[in-house]
């Protein structure tokens, strides 16, 4: 499991004073790309590859708060993949020092080809690193109707 440290700052609070959503999220955020540059999937390689990773969703379950200058570890356990790599999925636990469950996410996505903005599998170089990585106990292989599960139709205003 991979960890990454950060210090409840006061731009993360909201107006209850305790970290705020876009916070979690973020720090969600920094610490899979940390995790991915630290894996070999750096700025410089995605470019070269011309991807970048997408978010289809983000489940949250907030259960304790976190306060301000308290400090927190967010997790990343790799949890699923499809076959080609397009599509990935991690789940992320917020602890505080002493080892106590904060928050936990769920959250899936897939990386795009940056000039068509389509989804769009990993080339074999990056898909050995993608497979090399270390998985949870309950990793799965992803499917196409994995990404479904949570689908809203749309409903365009016009």
């Amino acid at each position: 499991m991979y960890l990454k440290p950060f210090e409840v700052r006061w731009n993360d609070l909201d107006a209850n004073r305790h970290l705020g959503n876009n916070a979690y999220v973020s720090f969600m955020s920094h610490t899979r790309m940390a995790y991915f540059q630290e894996m070999g999937f750096s700025h410089d390689v995605l470019s070269a590859h011309n991807i970048g990773p997408v978010i289809f969703y983000e489940h949250v379950y907030y259960l304790r708060e976190v306060l301000p200058e308290q400090q927190v570890r967010v997790s990343l356990e790799f949890k699923g993949m499809s076959e080609n790599g397009m599509f990935f999925e991690f789940h992320h636990n917020f602890y505080d020092p002493k080892g106590k469950h904060l928050a936990h996410c769920e959250m899936m996505g897939g990386w795009i080809d940056l000039t068509t903005r389509k989804l769009t599998p990993l080339d074999s170089e990056l898909l050995n690193k993608f497979e090399a990585l270390e998985k949870a106990e309950d990793f799965r292989i992803l499917t196409r109707e994995d990404t479904r599960r949570y689908a809203i139709p749309r409903k365009d205003l016009v």
